[in-house]
């Protein structure tokens, strides 16, 4: 198990009982070799976080090390000016929001958040949510009264040196809760060479990878050497606790998995799905015009606004498919038989967005899904209509949500020019793991849409790899994490 360290500027500065981690001065961190190791988990409460400071340089040379710290230099950073931290302000103001008048009058203008705890139980929630945001153990939040409302004036960080007797005795009892919550793990952990954080959101009807599949792909990493622990949306501020991101939960702007992923990525872990996959591919739109640019074969389409929907019909005829920019799994996906189901279609979809997308209505039997990893085929499948439907998940169907069948093929029996299609289009967005879906046509192959966070369910993906699938997903994680160390991109 990786040792954590508590690191201070000096001894006198940690004024409560010994934590259940040992307290390392500034100094002797730099520049004591024993503490070179890249097994440290490093939790650094220097007086000042300043740039080029004695505490900066502490989190600096943590990541250069490769251990794992908090705060890291881009939370620093991002903490450094108000416009960069600004976007966070909105989600934290929401959740001060829930708090009555009386209670938000009686709180002091600087509040104290200590390893996301905090001495005023009416904000707890909000202390909890601060600290999933910038991952920062002693930050000073700044509350200002605006428009009958209490609302968020600045964050900053705060030394230890800043905390008085209370809160010192306070400081203890938050890291220890905090070392045994998110930095203790089970014995089996201490031979792993990484680890991985697995996001998954069990509540999801409908997630990219069942119960089967998750157990996979943590066996896959134990095998390799990679420890593959499930997290979910409430564990944002233990991700520095980690080496690297699988997200296993239905990705989406202004959403937590977005956050978990640019993160990750901030933090300097091996990420997938990477921010600007999900960026690129949960926007429909984006990616008609990606495949246009680049001469990829796929329907004919059309980007529209409220401006552009008369001439939908000339362009595309009857029946055409209407799709939400954003979506997954057939969701925000309709089909316009005539000139008012359009009208209708296209006017609720521009009540959230300002474009939509139009394609010309392909009908077929099946669609073929190729899993793509690194630039390579992972598995190729053949995912047929819902019964009476002509999508391959129905949503409305007599009783309730209804899939069509599928079939697994070995990568190499399946038709070449499909594999060949996939890698080609899903190239275009970037190496991480994707979904490509294609149409197969009398007039040729069409790509319809190429998807980050793919579905990978045991018994239909992996119906001929087996267990060799989650491997290769694992094992690509694993030379990820190995180049980072070498220092190879």
């Amino acid at each position: 198990m990786a040792e954590p360290v508590i690191v201070v500027e000096s001894l006198r500065d940690w004024r409560a009982a010994s934590p259940a981690a040992r307290l390392v001065l500034a100094d002797d961190y730099l520049a004591d070799p024993v503490y070179a190791d890249a097994g440290l988990h490093v939790i650094n409460l220097c007086r000042s976080t300043r740039y080029q400071s004695l505490g900066y340089y502490c989190s600096l040379l943590a990541e250069a090390r490769g251990q794992r710290v908090i705060p890291s230099v881009a939370r620093l950073a991002d903490l450094s000016r108000k416009l960069l931290y600004s976007s966070e302000i909105p989600a934290i103001n929401e959740a001060l929001a829930a708090l009555d008048a009386g209670t938000w009058q009686a709180l002091p203008e600087d509040c104290h958040i200590v390893l996301g705890r905090c001495r005023y139980p009416e904000l707890e929630r909000v202390a909890r949510h601060v600290f999933e945001q910038f991952a920062v153990p002693l930050i000073n939040l700044e509350l200002r009264e605006t428009a009958g409302s209490v609302r968020v004036g600045t964050v900053r960080t705060l030394s230890i040196r800043q905390l008085d007797g209370a809160e010192a005795d306070f400081l203890a009892e938050a890291m220890n809760a905090y070392l045994a919550r998110g930095w203790q793990q089970p014995g089996h952990r201490r031979h792993a060479r990484f680890d991985v954080a697995m996001l998954v959101d069990p509540g999801d009807p409908q997630p990219p990878s069942n119960e089967a599949a998750l157990a996979g792909f943590v066996a896959a990493g134990r095998e390799l050497g990679l420890e593959v622990e499930r997290i979910t949306k409430r564990d944002l501020g233990r991700l520095a606790e980690f080496d690297a991101l699988f997200i296993r939960e239905t990705t989406r702007l202004n959403h937590h998995t977005y956050a978990f992923s640019r993160r990750a990525e901030q933090e300097g872990l091996v990420v997938i799905d990477d921010p600007i996959s999900i960026l690129r591919c949960t926007n429909k739109v984006y990616l008609a015009e990606l495949l246009t640019r680049h001469n990829v074969a796929a329907p004919k389409a059309a980007i529209f606004g409220e401006h552009e929907i008369d001439r939908l019909p000339e362009l595309l005829g009857f029946p055409m498919v209407l799709k939400a920019p954003e979506g997954a799994f057939s969701k925000g996906v309709f089909k316009a038989e005539n000139m008012a189901e359009l009208n209708d279609i296209a006017a609720r979809l521009l009540e959230d967005s300002e474009l939509a997308l139009a394609q010309e209505f392909m009908p077929t039997e099946f669609d073929w899904r190729v899993g793509v990893l690194g630039g390579r085929a992972l598995y190729v499948c053949q995912y047929m209509m819902a019964g009476g439907h002509w999508q391959v998940v129905d949503y409305n169907g007599a009783d309730g949500i209804s899939e069509g069948d599928s079939r697994t093929l070995d990568v190499a029996d399946a038709p070449p020019e499909v594999v060949e299609t996939a890698v080609t289009a899903a190239g275009l967005i970037g190496d991480g793991l994707y979904g490509v879906d294609i149409k197969q046509t009398a007039d040729g192959l069409r790509v319809i849409e190429i998807n980050d966070n793919p579905s990978i369910d045991a018994g239909i993906e992996d119906a001929v790899a087996g267990k060799a699938l989650y491997r290769a997903v694992m094992a690509e994680f694993l030379r990820r994490l190995e180049a980072r160390t070498q220092g190879v991109s």
